[in-house]
């Protein structure tokens, strides 16, 4: 039970800061790298 608690504490952390991520960055105007370093073009 105490292992399932943790689980599920620490998903929703992980989403609640991908979430958070998504909402500081996703609207913005500047241009974000990719995983290889490359500049996304908008």
């Amino acid at each position: 039970m105490r292992i399932a608690l943790l689980s599920f504490l620490m998903l929703s952390a992980v989403l609640t800061s991908g979430a958070g991520i998504y909402a500081a960055t996703g609207n913005s105007t500047y241009q974000t790298a990719d995983g290889y370093g490359i500049s996304a073009q908008r």
